[in-house]
């Protein structure tokens, strides 16, 4: 199992990853066989390639990402809270990573709603 300190920097890794849209970042916190659920409830990305396609798509967006609260670390897991500006808008969303024993994400489910 990886430290609470190692969630964090992927976490915060991620938080540039998406701002900027840097692809590179993201494959590198990605293991290859990882799914991403965003929203929760919609099918489920699957490996890296259709994780890559599906972040890809915010480039145009201008997607900035900032944590609104602290990074809670349990088991392989972590759950932070933070918000998504795309445009004018403002989502409220938390994210829970589950980690592999290399400190790659094999899970990423995103909690959010439009309303």
């Amino acid at each position: 199992m990886i430290d609470a300190a190692k969630k964090i920097e992927v976490v915060e890794k991620y938080m540039v990853a998406v701002s900027t849209n840097n692809l590179d970042l993201i494959r590198e916190i990605y293991a290859d066989n990882a799914t991403v659920e965003d929203p929760v409830g919609t099918p489920p990305k699957e490996g890296i390639a259709a994780i890559l396609a599906f972040y890809g798509g915010f480039g145009a967006l201008g997607v900035k990402l900032q944590l609104s609260g602290s990074v809670k670390c349990a088991g392989n897991a972590a759950a932070f809270p933070f918000t998504a500006q795309i445009g004018s808008k403002t989502l409220d969303i938390i994210d829970v990573f589950e980690f592999n024993n290399e400190g790659k994400v094999v899970s990423m489910k995103a909690y959010w709603s439009a309303g």
